[in-house]
């Protein structure tokens, strides 16, 4: 095998036809200003020729599916092994998935609480103990005069299949009825089942009203229902309600039946395991769909853990499976490493353990021992799923493989950085190749090999600038990763720190690890809100402080964290949270669409003299709706093509080859340019190509300022980084009629950003505040942190370790705190200049 991934004559997106070589077995960063050429080299070349390859090795049936998928647009590439892309995007949809249930982790705990969980009762707390049939014979005996009763034993519960011989066999003993999905059915007729669907089958034993000398008919049927199956349910047929008796579990003092514990007895994903109130989600009224559980009160019935009371009730050293669930990783570790086993426990339950505690340590190395297993998968950030992805392969033990990562310090305080570098060094040392994109000057320095792409963005980029290790980038002139490292360009610290106007004070923060703190917000100048992961910054800005000035503001309907008040809202008049949330969930929102560009522009091809001769009107120019768009994609340009498998592709629509509109349309023309063109034009080039068009100028020119001036106005919503969509948001607010005194919040905005971009986006910042505004930003990047004019630093740790507030004031003061572990950082950046004592 080659000693290297040879990729000759790249042309896809804005790459120059480039000729590059990746060492193999070795961590690779890929850096060079957004929209370089970057992801396009990592993503939209290496991975997807990977990808491809792997389809085509499948069965024949996979392979019918290779003429839709698009080979990149390269000459050839040698030396590629499978590869595995870990995006900044969070597949999970809905509250279902957790972080218990994405990693397998809950899965295994699953194992482990159905092998040595001790079993009690939900009620009294008695251990649960076997029932004789006596015991089940008096319980029903002792039931009221005529009830009327049928007694049932269960020969399927919640399996898929058609069961023909089941039935058959029932038949041959003399059982003419069942009780079939909820359903009484006569079997001596042909039954046919969907062996697709889960069944449940219990058959008749007998029907019986209770009465004087009944006791004998119950005894019989009893006895013969337990020749069926180790439960027997008695059907109170008046009132279509179950009891059910286990010859197997009860408790012996209330005589409640409990159903034989499986690992499916613990998934909150299941009927057998779910609390039947909130049907597993946690939340009362909470639906399948939901994404936000925020605005919904916790399940009265499970208190939030999801399982039904009996599965509560097995424990493990004290603590039930929802329990154990809901404490933060760091604690989890420790009760496992802990546990007062038997002997035979200890044989049973070795494996299973080995591999929970093995992952939780995986997630505790890059820097996520502060989140709970329960976690709902969607309310991760982009940087977090991303490193629970990393933790999770670490532990799948693959080699040989190409790993591709987009960013994974995202969120990372520079501290737990070298957490996450060793990680990565170690899926190296297990035999594989490891490409970064990647601006961290941490993660350079820990690099076998650069590649440095440039020198501009969009079409100034896609030539590679340079490559080789981090001596030769730091001394090459040509590149400017390079001027940075060397340290011939820099982020200036400010010459003046702003004073602030006023505050507004957040009293007796409380919700998750916030330890009842009061945190002045200052106003009028640049705020960074700094501390470790999970040490409670994005749940005093964003749970508390945004959520509790949205309800006053605008009567939001969102429930603010647990907080005694908020002092100084009359000082505001707006607050505004630009986060990394998609602009669109499908392909049909683009910047163009959200940020108005369009408008203006289907208003302007609207008035072109060919269109009026036809009676076109801007809705003629719309994607959206049917008149001017391609009937074949509905105006997507794409068809979805669904892999079963894997994950669903788009291809470019055959009709429209990939234009969205129909030929018609498509003649309309504007300085050369169909409407198609102009959605295919980088905001650069729209720029230009607009000059003289004052309305359309001036949203394009806030989106280049931004820093986006690669990026397509008419590129797929799907297809933005978490940074990008931030900052598409972030021109929308600043092509609006300023108005001062609002309140910008920014959790991150530094995701995605190379060295020059990060000082744009501080000249945007501070434009906002010198127009008499205040922003207050979540921030881990010590660039922008040394740029701020106030600083609130939480911590000292993470989880419970966290939720205090350990410094305040400016970046100097900061730095000049022994108990600030930001502002160790920190003083290395500012130099002694600014330390105060």
């Amino acid at each position: 095998m080659l000693d290297s991934i040879v990729i000759k004559g790249a042309r896809v997106h804005n790459l120059k036809n480039i000729d590059v070589g990746i060492p193999r077995d070795s961590l690779v960063v890929i850096t060079g200003p957004s929209g370089s050429g970057k992801s396009s080299l990592a993503f939209d070349t290496i991975y997807a020729e990977g990808q491809r390859r792997y389809i085509e090795s499948l069965s024949a049936y996979a392979r019918q599916f290779l003429e839709q998928l698009q080979k990149p647009d390269v000459d050839s590439i040698e030396g590629l092994s499978p590869s595995i892309a870990i995006e900044q995007k969070t597949t999970a949809k809905n509250l279902r998935s957790t972080v218990g249930t994405v990693t397998e982790i809950y899965d295994y705990l699953r194992v482990a609480y159905t092998r040595i969980g001790r079993q009690s009762c939900y009620k009294c707390g008695a251990p649960i103990a076997t029932q004789g049939i006596q015991q089940i014979i008096d319980s029903v005996t002792a039931l009221p005069r005529k009830t009327r009763i049928q007694v049932l034993s269960p020969i399927v519960t919640g399996r898929k299949g058609e069961y023909k011989k089941e039935l058959y066999e029932a038949r041959k003993k003399g059982i003419i009825r069942a009780r079939i999905d909820g359903e009484m059915v006569d079997i001596t007729k042909e039954i046919k089942l969907n062996r697709h669907k889960r069944h449940n089958i219990d058959i008749v034993i007998d029907r019986l009203i209770i009465k004087h000398g009944i006791d004998k008919h119950i005894s019989r049927a009893i006895t013969h229902a337990t020749e069926f199956s180790d439960v027997v349910i008695i059907n109170i047929i008046d009132e279509n309600r179950d009891i059910f008796y286990s010859t197997k579990l009860a408790c012996p003092n209330c005589g409640v039946n409990y159903p034989e514990i499986s690992p499916r007895f613990f998934s909150f994903n299941s009927p057998f395991g779910a609390c039947p109130e909130c049907r597993g989600l946690g939340f009362k009224n909470a639906g399948e769909d939901d994404e936000d559980s925020r605005t919904h009160a916790i399940c009265p019935s499970c208190n939030g853990l999801r399982l039904r009371k009996e599965a509560l009730a097995v424990k493990i050293n004290g603590l039930n499976l929802g329990e154990l669930s809901a404490k933060p990783i760091n604690d989890i570790l420790p009760f496992l490493e802990h546990l007062a086993l038997t002997g035979t426990e200890q044989t049973i339950a070795s494996k299973v353990l080995k591999e929970t505690k093995e992952r939780l340590c995986f997630l505790n190395k890059v820097g996520l021992g502060y989140i709970t297993l329960n976690r709902p998968a969607v309310t991760l950030s982009s940087g977090e799923a991303q490193r629970i992805r990393l933790a999770t392969q670490i532990g799948s033990s693959l080699t040989g493989v190409v790993y591709i990562f987009d960013e994974p310090t995202i969120g990372l305080h520079p501290g737990d950085c070298s957490k996450l570098l060793d990680s990565l060094c170690k899926l190296k040392e297990m035999g594989n190749t490891v490409i970064v994109v990647e601006h961290d000057e941490d993660t350079m320095k820990r690099a076998d090999h650069i590649i440095d792409m440039g020198p501009g963005a969009g079409t100034e980029g896609g030539h590679i600038i340079s490559e080789g290790n981090l001596n030769h980038i730091t001394n090459d002139k040509k590149s400017i990763t390079g001027a940075y490292l060397r340290r011939s360009l820099i982020i200036p610290v400010p010459e003046q720190r702003r004073k602030p106007k006023d505050f507004i004070t957040v009293k007796g923060a409380k919700e998750f690890n916030l330890k009842n703190i009061n945190a002045k917000i200052p106003l009028g100048v640049l705020t960074c809100v700094t501390g470790v992961s999970g040490s409670g910054k994005s749940t005093l800005i964003i749970e508390i402080l945004y959520k509790a000035l949205s309800k006053k503001l605008y009567a939001s309907k969102e429930i603010p964290g647990k907080h005694k008040g908020i002092q100084g809202i009359e000082k505001i008049d707006k607050v505004i949270d630009i986060d990394q949330s998609p602009l669109g969930r499908t392909p049909r929102s683009n910047p163009a669409t959200y940020t108005g560009i369009f408008t203006f522009v289907r208003d302007l091809f609207s008035r072109i003299p060919d269109s009026r001769v036809r009676g076109y009107r801007p809705g003629r120019f719309s994607f959206n709706v049917t008149g001017g768009r391609c009937e074949t994609c509905k105006g997507d340009g794409l068809i979805k093509v669904s892999m079963h498998f894997l994950p669903d592709v788009y291809v470019p629509c055959e009709i429209c080859k990939g234009s969205r509109y129909n030929r018609e349309t498509l003649e309309i023309r504007y300085k050369g340019k169909n409407i198609s063109d102009v959605l295919n034009m980088t905001t650069a080039q729209a720029l230009e190509f607009f000059d003289s068009i004052p309305s359309l100028k001036h949203k394009l020119y806030t989106l280049e300022k931004v820093g986006l001036g690669y990026i397509q106005l008419g590129q797929p919503a799907t297809t933005l980084s978490g940074g990008e969509a931030q900052r598409i948001k972030l021109s929308r607010e600043l092509g609006k009629k300023a108005t001062g005194n609002t309140l910008y919040i920014l959790d991150e905005p530094t995701t995605g950003l190379h060295f020059i971009d990060i000082q744009k986006l501080l000249d945007v910042l501070n434009g906002l505040v010198d127009a008499g505004n205040s922003v207050v930003v979540i921030e881990h990047n010590l660039d922008v942190i040394k740029s701020a004019d106030y600083i609130i630093d939480l911590g000292p740790g993470s989880g419970e370790g966290g939720g205090k507030i350990v410094a305040s004031g400016t970046p100097g003061e900061v730095a000049s705190n022994p108990g600030s572990y930001t502002g160790k950082f920190l003083k290395e950046k500012l130099g002694l200049r600014e330390a105060v004592a």
